[in-house]
């Protein structure tokens, strides 16, 4: 059997899958633990000891948020700042008495969906988190790749292309980097746009519905925000030039995104046309805990 774990900072999941025919055959959601970097550990520990606990021959991955450092393995680069420096893999492995993967969670969903999701049929898998942060991951011949620094597809971390306007330059992210891709199109990059314009808080759910609602304001943040997908996604395409981009997230349910993305990334790629597909993910939220299953092969 083949154990995945989607490890967030509200909820951890986890699923068996069948080894041979990718079929589901169990699945358990948890809440996180706020904070508490043992509670943490205990918590995604038990989880997985309750979903093998049926089975004699396993193996386990683990998607969560960042990644480990290349010479340290500790976590880098998460958003559940309890996770962040700390030796995730060593202390359950300790715990749980054998050997597990880890990968960035979005390295999960594009491995996910190369391997039987909307992605099955194409060589080269981009595969986009947009949520309340924003992460990809880059998958060929069904094979995950990883770089030396162990942050391929971390694209959301590089400043937004184009002529960057004076919101643009204005906003930085947590770290303090100012104009990242991250802060733009993210869900909360949605909702702090609408706020600079119109100082009124009011959530992405609530944006995109007054939109569709021919809303003059935010007919106006909607129409940005498309045009930085567009310039967002065009600083890989001209890098890497994937087979197919697979959109997962929150803000992938978006479905106009489909339609005026690729109408306004042309100016911004190195090619007189753009004819890749942009689709949401097959699996949608549950793509990263089937990922984190597959891991091992």
């Amino acid at each position: 059997m083949k154990i995945g774990i989607d490890w967030g900072g509200t909820k951890i999941e986890g699923i068996v899958l069948d080894q041979n025919s990718n079929k589901e055959i169990s699945r358990k959601r948890v809440d996180a633990p706020k904070g508490d970097y043992e509670e943490i550990i205990e918590v995604v520990s038990n989880l997985i000891k309750d979903l093998s606990s049926s089975h004699k021959d396993f193996s386990v991955g683990v998607g969560m948020p960042g990644s480990l450092a290349p010479q340290t393995n500790l976590v880098q680069v998460s958003n559940t700042k309890a996770l962040e420096g700390r030796d995730v893999k060593n202390d359950l492995e300790e715990t749980l008495g054998y050997e597990i993967i880890i990968a960035n969670d979005a390295d999960c969903l594009a491995l996910s969906e190369a391997i039987d999701g909307a992605g099955e049929s194409y060589k080269t898998v981009f595969a986009v988190i947009m949520g309340t942060g924003v992460g990809a991951g880059l998958v060929v011949n069904k094979e995950l790749v990883v770089g030396p620094n162990k942050i391929t597809g971390e694209w959301g971390q590089n400043p937004i292309p184009g002529p960057m306007d004076d919101y643009e330059r204005s906003v930085k992210r947590h770290c303090g980097k100012v104009g990242a891709i991250e802060v733009f199109i993210s869900g909360p990059g949605l909702e702090n746009d609408y706020l600079h314009s119109f100082k009124e808080p009011i959530t992405s759910n609530e944006i995109v519905k007054r939109y569709r609602e021919n809303d003059k304001s935010c007919t106006d943040v909607m129409e940005r925000f498309f045009e930085r997908i567009a310039r967002s996604f065009s600083s890989f395409v001209n890098i890497v030039d994937p087979d197919i981009i697979v959109c997962g997230g929150g803000m992938s349910e978006i479905e106009e995104i489909y339609e005026e993305v690729p109408k306004r990334i042309l100016p911004y790629v190195a090619s007189v046309d753009f004819s890749t597909p942009i689709v949401p993910s097959k699996y949608g939220a549950t793509s990263g805990v089937r990922g984190a299953a597959h891991l091992w092969g």
